[in-house]
């Protein structure tokens, strides 16, 4: 086999060493179209209706309805029939799904191409149409508009770089496999991130009340109020200390405390706040507000941040105090326009409800802990799965 033959790909499945050939997707289809907007706008009705915004890692989950006379007369020829394709061909394009039986009867609109009577493998198509074949594409025919959109005969025209129907299937079944465990991950990321909201709102007192829904076992005492600059002190010593590592916004990853390896390796005189382990940094450029409890070193904030040490209080319960939903509403209350900033004055001056004894603080704030280590965790082995599909897509393609 030759490495520089561009019909073959640079990774393949054992016993495959034939050429791929290049196929016109209209040349190897019996059907390629689209629907249109329902003049009805009650969204009442029995038929399901997808949108691009219902198909998301491959999954089509409908939610808008229209009626069955619609579906059978005005919108009849976008009737949906199990097996079809769906195509996003304005927007975001490529996103891709098969129609399962289960969502029957449905109907489309004009932002997704059904794709039907297909001759290739069907998850072989999903994946190439989802990879370099749209990419390719646009890249060549870039679109004048507002939004990148593909017409039908563009659809019809894309050239998609195929095998045997045999090596079709293992690679299929290899995506399906992978885009599965994408699934899963993406699941279980998202029940703990709603794990986590629905506790931030039950392990702390609602407005007007002074003992949350949930607690440990074993306390009863009412929680108290308190100004939040009574629980914390803002940190504005500022240093441009060359030994210090320095922490900027694009450095923090993710607001589980992700944190880029080389900021050990910055060595510069940037000016910013000193801040040291236990501290919590809060971003408070809005829309981002990032925040992240400090580990074991000293460093430097330099950027839109504030520095927050905990008063006699565990760090990680503070941690937990500014992503719950009144401190989140509250930082939102912004000043200025161009660059809107969380408001000290309004934040300060605030009344937050914490436990009286530290030993409460130390338990909730250890189990928020917990929870983004998990949460981190699932993060990492999503990322590691799209990135290695990512990757093969580009390998086991031509």
């Amino acid at each position: 086999m030759s490495e520089n033959n561009e019909n073959i790909p640079k990774i393949r499945f054992p016993g495959f060493t034939d050429a791929w050939e290049q196929r016109k997707l209209g040349d190897y289809t019996k059907l390629i179209t689209k629907g249109t907007t329902p003049k009805d706008k009650s969204r009442n009705g029995a038929v399901n209706f997808v949108k691009i915004e219902n198909i998301a890692n491959g999954k089509i989950s409908p939610i808008t309805k229209i009626t069955q006379e619609e579906h059978e007369n005005y919108l009849k020829r976008s009737i949906l029939e199990e097996h079809d394709i769906l195509f996003s061909i304005a927007g975001t394009l490529g996103r891709t799904a098969v129609v399962d039986k289960s969502i029957l009867p449905a109907n489309t609109n004009q932002a997704l191409a059904i794709i039907r009577g297909y001759d290739f493998d069907t998850d072989f198509l999903i994946t190439s149409l989802g990879g370099q074949v749209v990419a390719e594409y646009i890249r060549k025919n870039p679109t004048i508009g507002a939004q990148p959109n593909l017409s039908l005969q563009q659809v019809g025209k894309l050239n998609v770089w195929t095998p045997g129907s045999d090596e079709q299937k293992k690679i299929g079944v290899f995506f399906a496999s992978l885009d599965h465990l994408i699934t899963l991950h993406q699941r279980k990321l998202n029940h703990l991130q709603d794990e986590k909201k629905s506790l931030l709102q039950k392990m702390f007192p609602r407005n007007g009340e002074n003992v949350p829904e949930l607690r440990f076992p074993g306390f009863t005492h009412a929680w108290e109020q308190r100004g939040f600059s009574e629980i914390v002190t803002r940190v504005s010593k500022s240093s441009k200390d060359g030994e210090l590592p320095r922490i900027e916004y694009e450095d923090i990853v993710s607001g589980q405390g992700e944190l880029n390896k080389d900021i050990f390796a910055k060595k510069n005189d940037k000016k910013g706040i000193e801040f040291e382990a236990g501290d919590t940094l809060f971003g408070k450029l809005r829309p981002y507000l990032q925040n992240w409890l400090l580990p074991d070193f000293k460093g430097i904030a330099v950027g839109d941040w504030w520095v927050l040490r905990p008063n006699e209080m565990d760090s990680k319960f503070i941690y937990s105090l500014i992503q719950s939903s009144k401190y989140q509403t509250v930082a939102n209350l912004s000043t200025g326009t161009k660059m809107p900033r969380s408001d000290w004055k309004v934040v300060s001056t605030t009344e937050f409800t914490v436990p009286i004894y530290k030993t409460e603080q130390a338990k909730i704030g250890a189990l928020f802990a917990g929870l983004d280590h998990l949460i981190t965790l699932h993060q990492r082995k999503l990322d590691h799965c799209k990135n290695l599909k990512k990757s093969l897509l580009q390998q086991m393609f031509v």
